[in-house]
């Protein structure tokens, strides 16, 4: 299979030739764990998560490492522990407990590693003091910066002019600064802020910049260069461009990674997220409140909606997408049902599904084989179920089984407040507790119990052996 991957770097789709095919490496910028990661920061853990799937599928899973941080030293950190009164270790734990728990009900699998900013502190200040060294950063009053007019190619991830690199980076100004441009590798720390002994012969304990740390914990995990790194496209000025700087000039290498791919912005029913606006999103709230569209949203929804669109596109978040997507995925679950067709399968999805991912993760085109596969089935071709199945399980939005899916999408917005294990536990709790207003003969209370199901959309049976259920219709 030949896979086609477009280059932010070069500005063209070429095919994807690994540095070392037995070990196929890829970073990718994880969250800044300091609130609730909103839904525009779940579409490049998604998108990636797809490329991953793919690239294991091509190279086998014992033959790619997939790194995606997370960032726990920032300012904004600093600011939100102050702000909420708790240390800087609780929010962070807390807010990555949280991310992690969001992305896996999103379908994503776990990345190889997921490094923490603050474990690699050491090979931060190696990287700074390499820099320092070669005469590409300084120290400026405690501070160490990079200095950018050292670096003769500096820009052409973004293509920008100085003045547009200038403003885009919105740099501090400073006197001790000795070009506009320069970024800082290292900061001294406030009173109360996070601190660590300095580089460069400084002596006031101080923390990293922002850029340094990915630079670090990709050198560590996939070495001096690696295949693909990735992430959103509002990080390709001013980070990736200043990763890119400061790997380059410490390793003295052509390139920091061989391909640079950046999914597109995302925006919700037509303007910019904003809280000013009140259409800010954040994953957790589409998995448990009822914040928008009135009931909470399940994982696989979530991920087809988003997978609707091409990842280097820009996409408009909607209502209507979540709701068609969740439309799509119980059509193709009553399909499926019809078939007997089990979830689990480690069969291979069919070759034009995997074809149309190996260019440039076309996921429209994979969905829309996907869709043909479903009318297949429904006119009866088990064997287009099967790959129906196959093709959804490897895309990740087959996440739960058929059963639990199925019965999900078939209860409506009332008990769609919860996930189909949550749901699941409330029948049991409500029938068990009719068992016991029966066997106590109060009827009165067993037929309420039983109207409240009803409405749930549950359906019981009793019999000599006990109750059972089923979803109505």
């Amino acid at each position: 299979m030949e896979l086609k991957l477009y280059d932010t770097l070069t500005r063209e789709k070429r095919v994807f030739t690994p540095l070392d095919p037995s070990r196929v490496r890829m970073y990718v910028c994880g969250p800044t764990v300091y609130d609730f990661a909103h839904i525009g920061n779940a579409r490049p853990v998604i998108v990636f998560d797809v490329l991953f799937r793919l690239l294991r599928h091509i190279y086998g899973e014992k033959h790619v490492t997939y790194v995606r941080n997370v960032t726990d030293v920032d300012d904004k950190i600093n600011a939100r522990a102050a702000e909420r009164g708790i240390s800087i270790g609780e929010l962070t734990k807390e807010t990555y407990e949280i991310f992690h728990s969001d992305v896996q009900a999103l379908g994503c699998l776990d990345p190889t590693f997921e490094p923490r900013a603050t474990d690699y502190i050491e090979p931060m200040k190696d990287l700074i003091e390499r820099l320092v060294k070669s005469g590409h950063a300084y120290v400026a009053e405690d501070n160490v910066l990079f200095h950018v007019p050292s670096m003769k190619d500096y820009g052409k991830l973004s293509n920008r002019s100085l003045d547009e690199m200038i403003a885009g980076a919105r740099v501090e100004v400073a006197p001790y600064k000795k070009d506009p441009q320069d970024f800082v590798l290292w900061k001294p720390s406030k009173p109360g802020e996070p601190a660590w002994p300095s580089p460069a012969g400084i002596r006031s304990p101080g923390r990293p910049g922002w850029h340094i740390e990915c630079s670090a914990m990709s050198w560590k995990h996939l070495g001096e260069t690696f295949d693909i790194h990735g992430g959103g496209i509002d990080l390709v000025f001013p980070h990736h461009e200043n990763e890119i700087a400061q790997s380059r000039c410490a390793f003295h290498t052509p390139v920091m990674a061989n391909y640079w791919m950046h999914n597109g912005f995302l925006q919700v029913e037509g303007e910019k997220m904003s809280k000013s606006l009140g259409n800010f999103v954040t994953i957790h709230e589409l998995l448990s409140s009822n914040k928008f569209g009135g009931h909470s949203w399940e994982g696989p929804a979530i991920r087809l909606a988003m997978l609707r669109t091409h990842y280097r596109q820009p996409i408009d978040w909607t209502l209507r997408g979540l709701e068609e997507s969740k439309q799509t995925l119980r059509n193709w679950a009553n399909v499926l049902d019809e078939h007997q067709t089990s979830f689990g399968s480690t069969e291979a999805p069919p070759a034009a599904f995997t074809n149309a991912l190996a260019d440039d993760l076309n996921t429209p085109m994979a969905l829309g084989e996907m869709h043909k596969l479903a009318e297949r089935a429904r006119k009866g071709e088990l064997e287009a179920a099967q790959a129906l199945h196959q093709a959804g399980n490897f895309l990740g939005i087959f996440s739960h089984s058929l059963k639990s899916w199925k019965d999900f999408a078939a209860i409506g917005q009332a008990a769609g407040r919860l996930k189909p294990k949550e749901f699941q536990d409330e029948v049991k709790n409500l029938i068990d507790a009719r068992a016991a207003a029966r066997k106590a003969k109060n009827f009165k209370e067993s037929d309420r119990i039983r109207d409240k199901l009803a409405e749930m959309g549950v359906v019981l049976k009793d019999s000599k052996d006990g109750t059972t259920w089923e979803i109505a219709g």
